[in-house]
């Protein structure tokens, strides 16, 4: 296994069997990344391809103080997010009553669902709501954090999260229905 410095060197100098090897060694987990921000996988491919321009574009700016795999995740984060700010203007909130809609708690049969359902789940969130909760409870921002990112209040990243935790807690108790009447 080739690794990771060799691989920057060989970029570098534009050898494009490394780039190549770099593209395939971490595209999967990236695409990962990129589909819990995305509202599908093709969503996901652009703001990988888009990504990955970025990593080649700015290898050269790696000073190599943390690990390089968390590197090329924090510019597919923030591929992400610039995404959805472009495209922000385009997307319209869920409809206030469904998310105004208490949910109550239910015991949800976990061990019938799958990674695919659960990120279905979470790519069926509003983009904002989507954004913010990735943010937040995968990535580990702070409010304040996210809220520069976003250019939004801290208040309006706070409730976005109550928001996004409500729907996928609606959305998997329906689930939870669903597997019932299985």
């Amino acid at each position: 296994m080739i690794h990771d410095s060799e691989i920057i060197r060989g970029c570098l100098k534009g050898s494009l069997k490394m780039q190549k090897v770099l593209y395939e060694r971490f595209a999967p987990k990236m695409l990962g990344v990129c589909l819990r921000y995305a509202r599908d996988k093709e969503e996901a491919e652009d703001m990988l391809q888009e990504g990955f321009i970025k990593v080649f574009m700015k290898l050269g700016e790696f000073r190599g103080d943390g690990s390089f795999e968390g590197w090329i995740r924090r510019i597919m984060v923030n591929t992400a997010i610039n995404y959805y700010l472009r495209l922000r203007k385009h997307f319209y909130q869920q409809d206030i009553k469904e998310i105004e809609e208490i949910t109550e708690d239910s015991q949800i049969a976990f061990d019938q669902l799958h990674v695919k359902d659960l990120l279905r789940l979470v790519q069926s969130l509003p983009v904002g709501y989507r954004t913010v909760f990735n943010l937040y409870e995968i990535e580990g921002y702070q409010h304040k954090e996210i809220a520069e990112i976003m250019s939004i209040s801290v208040s309006t990243s706070k409730t976005q999260l109550l928001h996004a935790r409500r729907l996928l807690q609606k959305r998997l108790g329906a689930y939870n229905l669903q597997i019932d009447r299985k």
